[in-house]
């Protein structure tokens, strides 16, 4: 018998995390210069370049050289996100709940040793979880490719950072020393790097981003035999467009949940919370009547419209509010999706700091 699931982001809806982030901050000198660097790169080439073969979420396999050339090992990545693992409130009580009333997935880009730390904590099965796989002990690079990797990690580090306006089509609407940096960069991971033995690390890693979080919603709905039109995706950023755009279309429910601008602009409700009930309750009203009496709730959102249901007397309890406030949810339309945007993401750095939610 089909029933409704809920595929759901990692870090952000779950966690306060960007472990990747955190571990170039880590192990790389100037890491979070060098990866918040990248990170826009990787926007650039996601979202206006539209590069063959590439993906938003790449960053995490454009990183991993320069990890590895300063020394990063597997068990290092396994024991520094099982230290810094930060759920947002709430989070391991709402990801058991809502596995007992549906078909729960994980759909993250986060490296898998990430993902482990996290079921661990929360006891969420992680067959359920499609995430970048990654073993850093598989691989060796030689002296003077770890010396080169050191100091184009410095180089890049220190570049300006990338900057354009939305919807600029190309690099050549970009502010020339955008341009400079995006075509030394260019030079830096597919001439240089792709030569190199350490190029196997930028062709060997699959990351679960952009195209690859929408196959992975179609696999899950192997499993589940269900349709599109049962699923609630829940997701934060550029990685999770193709994924909210593939669910939406499908006749399911898109999210956002503290979202950056790429997910705003793809989702069909926004949800700012800084604890994660509010993700219960969605499911729980998502199972009961559905995408319509999610968007009947959203539409009429307010604490008095939530007494008059059952499925949010816990959301209502005052620790649930916490330090960022009650919950706002609401749909996203023509008219208020740019005031969303900037409500979503002002709000997205309260909770998970400045740093990583101004990342895409």
């Amino acid at each position: 018998m089909k029933t409704v699931q809920l595929n759901i982001d990692c870090e952000g809806p779950i966690t306060k995390n960007d472990n990747a982030f955190e571990l170039c901050q880590a192990f790389v000198p100037k890491g979070d210069n060098f990866f918040a660097l990248i990170s826009k790169y990787d926007d650039f080439l996601a979202d206006i370049e539209k590069k063959p073969g590439y993906q938003a979420g790449d960053t995490l396999k454009l990183i991993l050289p320069f990890l590895k050339a300063f020394g990063l090992t597997h068990q290092q990545m396994i024991d520094y996100s099982r230290s810094h693992l930060v759920l947002l409130p709430g989070a391991k009580e709402t990801l058991q709940q809502v596995m007992e009333i549906m078909p729960t997935f994980i759909i993250s880009t986060s490296y898998a040793p990430y993902l482990e730390a996290l079921c661990q904590v929360t006891g969420f099965p992680f067959s359920r979880i499609y995430c970048t796989k990654i073993d850093m002990d598989y691989y060796s690079l030689p002296e003077d490719e770890q010396e080169y990797l050191r100091k184009a990690a410095a180089e890049i580090a220190d570049m300006p950072m990338l900057e354009w306006e939305i919807g600029v089509d190309g690099s050549y609407e970009l502010s020339p020393h955008s341009q400079d940096n995006i075509q030394r960069l260019a030079v830096i991971f597919w001439e240089e790097i792709c030569s190199m033995e350490a190029g196997r690390l930028l062709a060997e890693t699959k990351t679960i981003g952009g195209r690859a979080k929408a196959r992975a919603v179609l696999d899950s709905l192997q499993i589940t035999n269900n349709d599109l039109s049962r699923v609630m995706y829940l997701g934060d950023s550029i990685t999770d467009v193709e994924a909210l755009d593939l669910v939406r279309d499908g006749g399911g429910l898109s999210v956002s949940f503290n979202g950056n601008g790429y997910a705003v602009r793809s989702a069909e409700i926004c949800c700012l919370s800084g604890q994660a009930s509010i993700i219960l309750l969605l499911a729980a009203l998502f199972k009961k009547g559905g995408k319509n009496l999610v968007l009947e709730v959203a539409d009429n959102w307010s604490i008095e419209r939530l007494k008059d249901l059952k499925e949010a007397q816990d959301l209502l309890t005052p620790p649930a509010t916490g330090q960022t406030g009650f919950p706002r949810l609401g749909i996203i339309n023509e008219k208020n999706r740019e005031r969303l945007v900037q409500e979503s993401e002002t709000f997205r750095k309260e909770v998970r700091g400045m740093a990583i939610g101004s990342l895409g």
